[in-house]
C-alpha cells in the first residue's frame, strides 16, 4: 500500500485489483488501472472502455466512507464512479480470494457483477446482470513493462 500508516484492514482485499488490466467480453472491451490513492485509504480505478461500441472514460475511487463528523467508517467497502457522459454511479465492493462481487449501489441490488478469479490471480471472469440486460466480462491482467 501507498503509506506506512496502517490503512482499515478490510481494504487488503482491495491489492487484488492493483494494477492495469485488459477487459474484453460479449459487448464491452477497453482497458483499466488500478492504483491506491496516497494514505492508501483508496484505491483509484481509471477506464478506456468501449461498451456496445460507445466510448466510456473515467475514473471511480474505491474504499470505506467516513462520514462528516464521524469517527469510524461504515462497515461496506463503496466507490463512486464519474464518467465522461456525466453518470455518477455509487458501487459496493466485496473481494475475496475466490470471487468479485460489484453490486449497484447496495449489497443485494439486482444490478452486479460476479466474477471468479484465476488461479493465480491474473483474470477474473463473470458477468454484469442488470434489470432487463446483462454481459459478460473477463479482465486479464497486463504484463508489466
Amino acid at each position: 500500500m501507498a503509506d506506512s500508516h496502517n490503512p482499515y484492514e478490510g481494504l487488503k482485499s482491495l491489492e487484488k485489483l492493483v494494477g492495469a488490466w485488459n477487459i474484453s467480453g460479449s459487448s464491452i472491451s477497453g482497458h483499466v488501472v488500478y492504483s491506491w490513492m496516497e494514505g492508501g485509504y483508496f484505491l483509484v480505478q481509471h477506464f478506456d472502455l468501449v461498451h456496445n461500441g460507445r466510448v466510456i472514460k473515467g475514473m471511480e475511487v474505491i474504499g470505506y466512507t467516513k462520514e462528516f463528523g464521524e469517527e469510524t467508517p461504515g462497515k461496506h467497502i463503496k466507490s463512486r464512479m464519474f464518467d465522461n457522459y456525466g453518470n455518477s454511479f455509487e458501487y459496493t465492493y466485496e473481494v475475496n480470494q475466490e470471487t468479485l462481487i460489484i453490486w449497484g449501489d447496495e449489497k443485494g441490488s439486482p444490478a452486479y457483477y460476479k466474477g471468479k478469479w484465476s488461479d493465480n490471480g491474473n483474470s477474473n471472469s463473470g458477468q454484469w446482470v442488470y434489470p432487463g440486460g446483462g454481459y459478460e466480462s473477463v479482465m486479464s491482467r497486463m504484463k508489466e513493462a
